[in-house]
């Protein structure tokens, strides 16, 4: 019975113990889950466990998509009961919302909202299939994913004093998003590698997190206890009956005795962050930190690739190399009437920076450098200054810390979310992706408010007062500085490092990008509360083995030492910029940056050292670069001994406990992001070629120049509209490896496979010494090996062997890069390695080159040799100096030389191929081999299929048909 009574208030008709909302939802969302899959089973088996590789017995049980997708009745099933959870699932949310809610509290609020959203959502991907409209099921269903975080998180941090509760929720929270790595695996292992079977044990990772999902929910049965629903009669119009379907009736001594925990104990369980104050501007405050540190990132960034742009065009050092120097602009604090203007006018050096970022509005390239160069030389500055002034609030001081390296992370995100392209770099502007306009609005914003406290008052006469060394502590920064630029301004630069070829055995950049990020931020918060850990030998140690198996390793395990190599990088981040900020800025932040621009020198010289003086010193020795980087942190953790000599601060302001919710929430915030843009990103792999039909293969090679234009604008979007244009279904990029500092870490392949639905194979990695080779491929690539030829004086060059399942057909491709007309030695040996190479295939091949050599003369009939097997594409175009397509075993219909305009300094050569696939044409084909005339033949537009020509746009003198007599 009820405990109510009746009263003026009004008459009890019916009450019940809140508990029951939670376990009707729980029942109606397992019935809705399982009668659709026990339905499928029944009716649809053998259909619903097929997928687009495998069927039954290879793929055995099916995911959660193929179950409640289009077929009837399971998906009717599965619709029905959906439905009927609706109403549970609001009044659960509602009823968490009552049991949490606390005056001024704006958290409960924040996640009732997303508790609300999630539901909406969820009928979203329900009832709008990817078969209904693909992009909107993807839309509704990204957005629950991404709505369960905060929901997840903050459940958890709300949680009341009941300690049963609280543990479910933390063992089926940490299952669910444990159980999405193996998922995310198997899901690649199919869908990348076509693993059979794989899909299977996706489906049950798939299936767990549905469980996962509705028993977190569960959970609130434990708290709802506390509530009874009680429905009221209040004007006595009903005639129903005053006895309750359950009741609340509770011992009020036995209900204490079963109280499991304090307030206290509960606050402890969630680590005390729903007691942290909530604040606007605390929040704002926050935000703009971050994005500020994120500008600071961008304009750095930046720097190296307008500077590359010149020695680029003069093939060797162009002088404008100097500017790399602005960043040593901190050693203006040494003269005190300077430190004392910059650090009481703070906000104006921080808006002057800003100049970096509105350069995008300068056109010519040496001005547009030097407006970028003045920007970065002021946030060098300004940052030095900013704390410098906060080094004696250690609240204030760890928060703009936090913001700086909260910068970099989001600045990582933004990049993979850009495809390596930063959107407010100055060599990006409305036509190729970037927005510089928005950009530049926020960061003024954000300055003004990353100003708006002043710093603290009086004089600053404790300059270089701090314990320790000033020197080893710029030393420690400058290698920090450069490991941090090098390895983790992209999240994609160490999975380049280890990337070997097809198959894949190892990370790709889109999704395992966000491990890197993942470690970067769990670095950054374990610098944070616990530096004493973090800055001692033993990490130390750990983090130096990370670097070492990094360097030595690839696949997976260099990948492994890589991520320990960011975790610890960002972790020894605060303690050593913390003690950095309270000796001398002019040493710790101006010899820091200088030891910095030193260390970048040398990162650029290991592969450039046929163009630089002293260069071969240093020649492919990434090895030492890493361990010179370990050595230079090495002496910054060595300053940092007196740290944990001195007695232990365990308790911290509220103001520190508060910033640092904040700040944890913009991490989560951001990896949240790189989640969604991962989600985004995921490789679809279901290329197809332009012309299958007709099994004609379109192949060409272009030497890219780094991806930048003749006007210093990125020019990944001009190519890709080229490529698309002339229907490419293979093709070699040269001068592609753009992994490095002073070429902005970027990938230029990432944007072009996505974009043109392709196959890529990066090529020999950054830390392999050479400028890049690359293959995408509308084909799937079997297998592909990396060579580095032999090159004993000149600069290193890369080769891909890639095999090609061509319309059932393995065709080999070769992409080549030779090296330079001045090293002739270099040249003949690379001849004769790889004519050897191509000739030990069989199979039908394609040669996509830069040979450096004239048609006919010299190395030439190397490659085209009865060795290699090869003939050329176009024996009869004399005008050829670099570029060369070769082949055998195929029928070329089709060869054409595209002019460059301004997107980069080298022409892009196409040929078509038909591929032979039946017995009969695979026997003229081979007919041809030995006879030239009837090979090299030329035929008319007009007289070879329509599938054979080239698009109409390019309709001209370039192209030219070849139909064999």
């Amino acid at each position: 019975m009820s405990k109510y009574k009746d009263k003026e208030s009004g008459v009890a008709l019916v009450s019940f113990n809140a508990k029951w909302v939670s376990w009707a939802h729980t029942c109606v969302a397992y019935t809705a889950f399982l009668s659709a899959l026990v339905v499928g089973m029944y009716l649809h088996y053998h259909k619903i466990v097929q997928n687009q590789y495998y069927g039954y017995p290879d793929e055995w049980f099916p995911s959660v998509s193929a179950t409640i997708g289009d077929r009837y009745p399971e998906r009717s099933f599965f619709m029905l009961f959906i439905a009927i959870t609706s109403g549970p699932r609001f009044a659960l949310v509602a009823l968490w919302y009552l049991l949490t809610a606390r005056p001024n509290k704006a958290l409960p609020k924040f996640v009732a909202f997303m508790g609300i959203f999630r539901t909406f959502t969820c009928g979203g991907w329900t009832y709008v299939t990817s078969t209904d409209d693909h992009d909107w099921h993807d839309i509704f269903m990204i957005s629950y994913l991404v709505a369960t975080i905060p929901w997840t998180a903050g459940c958890l941090v709300l949680s009341p004093p009941n300690t049963k509760a609280i543990k479910y929720r933390k063992y089926i929270a940490t299952a669910f998003f444990t159980t999405l790595i193996p998922m995310v695996y198997y899901f690649i292992q199919h869908k990348v590698h076509r693993v059979a079977g794989a899909y299977t044990t996706y489906a049950f990772f798939e299936w767990s997190l549905i469980l996962y999902d509705v028993a977190f929910d569960a959970v609130t049965a434990l708290d709802f206890d506390t509530f009874e629903i009680v429905v009221k009669d209040v004007n006595g119009l009903s005639k129903g009956s005053r006895q309750s379907t359950a009741t609340l009736e509770k011992d009020a001594g036995k209900g204490k005795s079963k109280k499991e925990t304090t307030d206290a104990d509960a606050q402890k369980a969630v680590a005390g962050l729903y007691n942290a104050k909530f604040s606007w501007p605390e929040l704002f405050d926050t935000a703009a930190q971050v994005y500020h540190g994120f500008v600071f990132w961008s304009m750095l960034t930046s720097l190296g690739i307008l500077i590359w742009y010149f020695p680029l065009w003069h093939m060797g050092i162009s002088g404008y190399e100097a500017f790399v120097m602005v960043t040593i602009s901190p050693l203006l604090l040494g003269i005190r009437p300077l430190r004392t203007l910059i650090t009481k006018n703070l906000r104006l050096c921080h808006l002057l920076s800003l100049a970096g970022i509105l350069a995008w509005k300068v056109e010519e390239p040496a001005y547009r450098l030097f407006t970028v160069g003045f920007g970065v030389s002021m946030a060098c500055l300004s940052w030095a200054a900013t704390l410098l002034v906060e080094s004696r609030q250690g609240s204030r001081l760890e928060s703009k810390l936090m913001a700086w390296m909260a910068g970099l992370i989001l600045s990582s995100a933004v990049k993979f979310a850009w495809r390596t392209n930063n959107p407010i770099w100055p060599i990006m502007n409305e036509t190729n992706g970037g927005h510089n306009g928005i950009g530049l609005g926020l960061a003024v914003l954000a300055t003004l408010w990353f100003t708006r406290t002043a710093p603290p008052t009086g004089k600053l006469s404790t300059v270089g007062k701090g314990s320790g060394s000033s020197v080893l502590s710029a030393v420690g920064v400058g290698g920090l500085f450069f490991g941090l630029h090098s390895l983790l301004s992209d999240s994609s630069t160490m999975i380049l490092w280890v990337w070997e070829g097809y198959p894949v055995r190892g990370p790709i950049s889109a999704p395992h990008g966000w491990f890197t990020v993942a470690a970067m931020t769990a670095g950054l918060l374990a610098g944070i509360y616990r530096p004493r850990l973090v800055s001692t030998w033993t990490v130390f140690g750990i983090g130096s083995i990370g670097a070492a198996i990094l360097t030595l390793h690839a696949s997976w395990k260099g990948f492994y030492g890589g991520l320990i190599l960011a975790f610890y990088l960002m972790a020894v981040s605060t303690p050593l910029l913390t003690a950095a900020s309270k000796k001398n800025p002019t040493i710790t932040f101006g010899l820091g940056y200088l030891i910095y621009n030193f260390m970048l020198f040398f990162h650029v010289w290991v592969v450039a050292y046929a163009f630089v003086p002293g260069g071969p010193l240093v020649r492919e020795h990434t090895d030492w670069i890493m361990i010179t980087m370990m050595l230079l942190i090495g002496a910054g953790v060595f300053d940092l001994a007196w740290m944990n000599a001195q007695p232990s601060q365990t308790e911290h302001s509220p103001t520190q406990i508060r910033h640092r919710k904040y700040y944890t929430l913009a991490l989560a915030l951001v990896n949240t992001f790189f989640l969604a843009a991962a989600y985004l990103r995921f490789p679809t792999n279901d290329h197809k070629p332009y012309h299958a039909d007709a099994k004609v293969m379109t192949a060409g090679i272009w030497t890219i120049h780094f991806s930048l234009d003749n006007d210093m604008w990125s020019s990944e979007y001009r190519m890709l509209n080229l490529i698309k244009e002339l229907e490419i279904d293979v093709i070699g990029l040269l001068e592609s490896d753009l992994q490095r500092i002073i070429m902005g870490n970027r990938d230029t392949t990432q944007i072009l496979a996505e974009e043109l639905g392709m196959y890529v194979d990066y090529g020999p990695g950054p830390n392999k010494h050479t400028w890049g080779a690359a293959l995408l491929s509308k084909f799937p690539i079997v297998n592909s090996t990396h060579h580095l030829l032999p090159s004993p004086v000149g600069e290193l060059a890369p080769a891909i062997h890639a095999t090609l399942d061509a319309y059932g057909e393995l065709v080999d491709v070769f992409v080549f890069h030779s090296g330079q007309e001045e090293d002739p030695e270099d040249r003949r040996l690379q001849a004769e390695y790889l004519s050897k190479l191509m000739g030990s295939t069989p199979r039908p091949s394609i040669l996509l080159s830069y040979l450096v050599t004239k048609p006919l003369k010299g190395n030439y009939n190397k490659y085209v040799s009865d060795v290699s097997g090869m003939h050329d594409v176009d024996p009869s175009d004399w005008d050829r100096w670099c570029e060369y397509i070769l082949y055998k075993r195929l029928q070329r219909v089709g060869y054409a030389r595209v002019s460059r305009s301004t997107i980069t300094d080298t022409e892009l050569q196409v040929a078509k191929f038909v591929v032979p696939t039946w017995d009969g044409k695979k026997a003229k084909v081979m007919a041809l081999e030995n006879d030239a005339e009837a090979r090299n033949r030329q035929a008319k537009e007009k007289e070879v299929p329509e599938s054979w020509r080239f698009p109409a746009l390019f309709k001209g003198k370039g192209p030219r048909y070849y139909m064999p007599t």
